[in-house]
C-alpha cells in the first residue's frame, strides 16, 4: 500500500460535505471528484456559445441536453479522470480536502464521458465532433503513457482549445452549422483568454506538481513568467474582442455602452493581474489560490460582457 493510500479519510469540515455524505453515502468520493462546484462556471461559459447562436432566450431541450452532457459528463469526467492519476492530497480547484480517489475512478470517469457522447449523438455533427475531440484530449491529458499534463506547453494548448473555444463552440453548433463573422472571432478570442487563465490555476499547486514529477506549463515558466504570459495572452484576447466589436459596428450610444462594458472586463483582469505580478513573489500558496479565484470572477464578467456585446435579444 502506498503512502497516499494510507492517508486517513478527511473528516467532513463543512455542513455541505456532511449532508452530501448522508445523501450519496459511499459513492460521494466519485461525485466530489467530478467537482460539481465548478459546474456553474463551465455551464455558463458553454452556454455563452448557444446564446450567441440562438439569442437571449430560455434554452430548449436540445440545448439543455447538449450543455448538460458537456458540463457533467465531459468536463466532470475529465476532472475525475485527472484526479484518478494525480492522486492529489492538497486542495485542487473547486475541491477542498479532496477524498482519496476511490477504486475504479478512472473507469467511472471514462464510462461517464462515453455515456455523455451516446446521450447527445443525435445532436449536430459539429457538436458531436467537438465532443469526440475533447474526449480524446482528456484521455491524452491525464492517462499515461502520454499524460500530456506533465509536459509543459502541451497541457496549455489542450486547455486553451478545449475549455477556451471548443466548449462554447460546441454549444453554438447545437443551434447553427456555419461558423463565421464577428461572433466566430469572439469564440476564438476565448482561446487566448483561457491561455492567460490556465497558468493562474497552476501556480498555487506548483510545489505538489513538482513533487509528483509533472512539468506543467507554470512550472516550466516559473511563477513570475507565468503571470507575464497570462497578462500578454489576456491582452491578445481582448484585442480580438475589440476587433470583433469593430466588425460588428459598435457605434452610437449603444455602441459606447458595449465598449464601456468591454473596458470594464479588461479592467477586472488588470486589477487581478497587476498586484499579482507586482507582489506575487512574496505570496504564499494560499494567496496565489485566492488570486486564482479572483481571476475566475474576471472570466465570468467577460462572459457576461460578451453576451451584452454580441448576443441578440
Amino acid at each position: 500500500m502506498t503512502a497516499t493510500e494510507q492517508r486517513p479519510t478527511v473528516p467532513d469540515k463543512t455542513l455541505a460535505r456532511h449532508l452530501a455524505r448522508r445523501v450519496f453515502g459511499p459513492v460521494l468520493p466519485y461525485v466530489l471528484h467530478l467537482r460539481p462546484a465548478e459546474w456553474p462556471i463551465v455551464a455558463a461559459h458553454t452556454a455563452v456559445g448557444w446564446l450567441l447562436a440562438a439569442g437571449i432566450h430560455w434554452p430548449d431541450g436540445r440545448a439543455w441536453l447538449g450543455i448538460g452532457a458537456w458540463v457533467v459528463a465531459l468536463n466532470g469526467g475529465t476532472l475525475a479522470l485527472n484526479s484518478a492519476f494525480d492522486r492529489d492530497e492538497g486542495d485542487v480547484a473547486f475541491l477542498h480536502d479532496p477524498p482519496r480517489p476511490p477504486p475504479h475512478l478512472a473507469l467511472f470517469a471514462t464510462v461517464l464521458m462515453a455515456a455523455g457522447l451516446a446521450a447527445t449523438w443525435q445532436l449536430s455533427s459539429g457538436y458531436r465532433g467537438l465532443y469526440v475531440i475533447c474526449f480524446a484530449m482528456s484521455v491524452a491529458y491525464s492517462v499515461p503513457p502520454l499524460r500530456l499534463k506533465a509536459i509543459g506547453g502541451a497541457d496549455w494548448v489542450i486547455n486553451l482549445l478545449g475549455f477556451g473555444t471548443f466548449s462554447p463552440a460546441a454549444a453554438w453548433a447545437i443551434e447553427r452549422h456555419s461558423f463565421g463573422g464577428p461572433r466566430a472571432l469572439v469564440l476564438w478570442a476565448f482561446a487566448p483568454l483561457f491561455a492567460g487563465l490556465y497558468p493562474l490555476t497552476q501556480i498555487y499547486q506548483m510545489d505538489e506538481d513538482r513533487a509528483r514529477g509533472d512539468q506543467t506549463f507554470a512550472l516550466w515558466l516559473g511563477r513570475h513568467n507565468s503571470l507575464v504570459v497570462a497578462l500578454i495572452c489576456t491582452g491578445f484576447g481582448f484585442g480580438m474582442l475589440a476587433m470583433a466589436g469593430w466588425e460588428a459596428g459598435w457605434r452610437g450610444g449603444a455602441g459606447l455602452l458595449r465598449w464601456g462594458a468591454l473596458a470594464l472586463a479588461a479592467a477586472a483582469w488588470l486589477a487581478t493581474l497587476g498586484p499579482w505580478i507586482a507582489e506575487g513573489r512574496e505570496w504564499s500558496s494560499g494567496q496565489h489560490q485566492r488570486a486564482m479565484y479572483y481571476a475566475l470572477v474576471a472570466w465570468a464578467l467577460t462572459d457576461v460582457v460578451v453576451l451584452i456585446g454580441w448576443a441578440s435579444l
